[in-house]
């Protein structure tokens, strides 16, 4: 360990270095990307049935919710700035043991993340161009952008700072046209009920609202990859913990904006939404297309869908680092460690296989998007519970970042993993027996590491 408390990394031979080549705006695209700035468009029925109505103050709880992990990847970063993300933090703050438990549940979360957005990207192509089956227009999205993460970390951040740019411009679309129909034509709803409730479905519930939240999570999973690319990021690893608080702060904005727009358009209730959960899924659309016009209709949906796919790039970009971290430490096979000219491309490859392997077989499942959403987050959850962990470690316990501060090594973590916890007791059971299962298979891999 060197004096200023940053964790050492053994590099060991045959391992390639990643090539650092990523600046603060790179960081920022990757994590928006994955993040994806219209991220509620897929759940906004959904949640403000779940809310009673007051879709837009979930986001804000949500936001200040995930402010708390935020945080502690920001610390962590900083003295541990290395690819793995929480598979490094929480090797480095609670032991070797932990590090692979985290590593291995963040896994989950990391493979099948991508394989929504990829699901998400055919089911939108297949209905604009129905001719073509879904799972064929998810196979090449997973195809062109596995080419471009081959390609190289910097080239592809290229390439998705343009399709950002396009969603983007999208939003703001969006949001002019929403602002110049509500000023014409007033609100279908109560101007304060996006934060308050509609009040259809009794009154204000924040029991209501705190279960919409463990839903809403999913909205930010992705910013945390940011911290992925430690490694790889020019000018020190400050520019990953900003750009990780950074993103977390967007996007909450982002979300918060768009939701209150949407449902001050949208003259549903809440209560028929909680009463039809068929029409849940297109709510956002149907809002739109009957208070501005199928045009924009059209519009958000081809942004979403190509967003989707890149959303997915940064994803299995993120899963290509974790992997190449779990490789070189030995926890998975080494293999995944090497590089070729900077570029992890055995393990790019081996998530981009993974991916697809979850992807189609999804596509081509009338329930298949239900089956990879219900277990999605929790993988995310756990790895996010051991981050928490891992600042109380290094900092409180094993004393190694200089000087305790209480609220900052000990409080605010504490407040993280209760709040992490709580989340994955609402969600899903069946996400909950997944999680389950994956946890142990892990722990049968630990084992059988020890006894090797």
């Amino acid at each position: 360990m060197s004096g200023t408390g940053t964790a050492d990394r053994t590099t060991e031979e045959g391992t390639g270095g990643l090539r650092r080549s990523l600046g603060f705006r790179d960081l920022v695209v990757y994590g928006l990307l994955f993040i994806a700035p219209m991220a509620p468009v897929g759940v906004y029925g959904t949640l403000d049935a779940k809310s009673h109505g007051a879709v837009a103050l979930v986001y804000v709880v949500a936001t200040v919710a995930m402010a708390f992990t935020a945080f502690s990847y920001a610390q962590m970063v900083r003295v541990v700035p290395q690819a793995g993300s929480v598979f490094a933090y929480a090797r480095a703050g609670l032991g070797r043991q932990a590090g692979f438990v985290a590593g291995w549940m963040a896994m989950l979360d990391y493979l099948l993340i991508p394989a929504v957005a990829y699901l998400f990207s055919g089911i939108a192509m297949n209905s604009l161009v129905p001719e073509v089956s879904r799972w064929v227009w998810t196979a090449l999205a997973v195809v062109l952008t596995t080419l471009l993460n081959l390609w190289g970390v910097r080239a592809a951040a290229r390439v998705g700072f343009l399709v950002l740019a396009m969603e983007i411009v999208v939003l703001l679309v969006f949001v002019v046209s929403a602002v110049v129909v509500l000023a014409r034509d007033g609100a279908g709803r109560g101007w304060l009920s996006p934060l308050s409730g509609d009040g259809t479905q009794g009154a204000f519930a924040l029991s209501a609202v705190l279960g919409a939240v463990s839903v809403a999570v999913l909205s930010y999973l992705g910013f945390d990859a940011i911290a992925s690319f430690a490694e790889e990021v020019t000018g020190g690893s400050e520019k990953v913990a900003r750009a990780v608080l950074f993103c977390l702060a967007l996007a909450g904005l982002l979300f918060v904006a768009q939701t209150y727009l949407v449902a001050l358009l949208d003259p549903t209730a809440s209560a028929e939404f909680a009463a039809d959960p068929a029409r849940q899924g297109s709510a956002f659309y149907d809002a739109v297309d009957s208070a501005v016009g199928t045009w924009l209709h059209d519009l958000v949906a081809v942004s979403k869908a190509v967003g989707a796919a890149f959303a997915a790039l940064a994803g299995q970009a993120a899963a290509g680092r974790l992997l190449f971290a779990m490789g070189r430490d030995r926890r998975l096979p080494r293999v995944l460690a090497r590089t070729d000219s900077g570029v992890p491309r055995v393990a790019l490859l081996c998530a981009a296989v993974i991916t697809l392997v979850a992807a189609v077989w999804a596509a081509r499942r009338g329930d298949g998007m239900d089956h990879l959403v219900s277990v999605v987050d929790i993988g995310a959850l756990t790895a996010f519970t051991l981050l928490h962990a891992s600042v109380v470690g290094w900092f409180a316990v094993r004393r190694r970042g200089g000087p305790v501060i209480w609220w900052r090594h000990v409080l605010v973590p504490v407040a993280g993993a209760a709040i992490t916890v709580a989340v994955i007791v609402e969600a899903s059971g069946a996400a909950q027996v997944v999680g389950a299962v994956w946890l142990a298979a892990g722990l049968g891999v630990l084992v059988a590491q020890r006894g090797r």
